[in-house]
């Protein structure tokens, strides 16, 4: 069974999201985002996908103060992401509160760093973000540079040292609420056996997250479907593993 993961990223502070990782193409959904991780354990999910996207922006995390605050008001498991730049950075957010530490551009411009990353906290506590826009090549620095890498050659220098999941995002997808790319998250699962693949990126129905589900993804992350009431929390909550425990 899929395990249901909701988003919140972060700009000054804010609940916001991006439509194709555009930070000119915002939309502001307000309120503490700690009520907003509140209202999400409260429907009975278990993790958070917590994004500083000031981090991704600026090359350094600017949100601790909020994953600090969500770590300590709720029980959520929270995996983190946005700015990371080196094993200093992966202590400050883990011992923050979160459980995991997203990387993407790191891992993609300075494997070595990430490579001591995980010898230094364990593949169980790192995740790769590997998130493509075209062609399969993946897009770093918040989603503002298009490299020329290949998404599975990234993933597969990593595999070989014991990765155990990995967030992929189609750029293209994202935010724009038109259903999510089964066939890339399939192609990797079957490539990839024994690596928790997490999906992200135009979910707009409980009938994308069966599909998804079927085609082998371990979690999806929702957004944008959330705060625009396109999938309730309530009908997320059926996905729960209190609920059915297939997980």
């Amino acid at each position: 069974m899929i395990t249901i993961i909701p988003a919140i990223d972060l700009i000054e502070g804010r609940c916001v999201r991006l439509s194709q990782g555009d930070f000119n193409r915002q939309t502001a959904y307000g309120g503490d985002p700690l009520e907003m991780a509140k209202r999400f354990e409260d429907a009975g999910l278990k993790r958070l996908h917590l994004v500083d996207l000031d981090g991704a922006r600026t090359g350094q995390v600017v949100n601790l103060g909020v994953l600090e605050r969500i770590a300590a008001g709720t029980g959520l498991q929270i995996d983190f992401s946005g700015g990371i730049k080196g094993v200093a950075d992966v202590k400050e957010v883990l011992d923050a509160g979160a459980a995991w530490v997203s990387v993407g551009s790191m891992a993609v411009k300075n494997p070595a760093v990430f490579k001591a990353c995980l010898a230094t906290f364990g593949p169980g506590r790192m995740i790769l973000g590997a998130d493509v826009k075209e062609e399969g090549r993946v897009a770093v620095n918040g989603w503002l540079e298009q490299t020329e890498t290949s998404v599975y050659d990234v993933i597969q220098q990593y595999y070989d040292l014991g990765l155990q999941q990995v967030f992929c995002t189609d750029i293209t997808r994202d935010g724009m609420l038109q259903g999510p790319s089964v066939a890339l998250y399939r192609d990797m699962v079957d490539r990839y056996p024994g690596l928790d693949i997490i999906a992200s990126g135009g979910v707009t129905s409980l009938e994308d997250v069966t599909a998804l589900d079927a085609a082998g993804c371990k979690g999806v992350i929702i957004g944008k479907a959330i705060y625009e009431g396109k999938i309730g929390l309530d009908q997320l909550a059926l996905y729960n593993p209190q609920n059915k425990e297939a997980l």
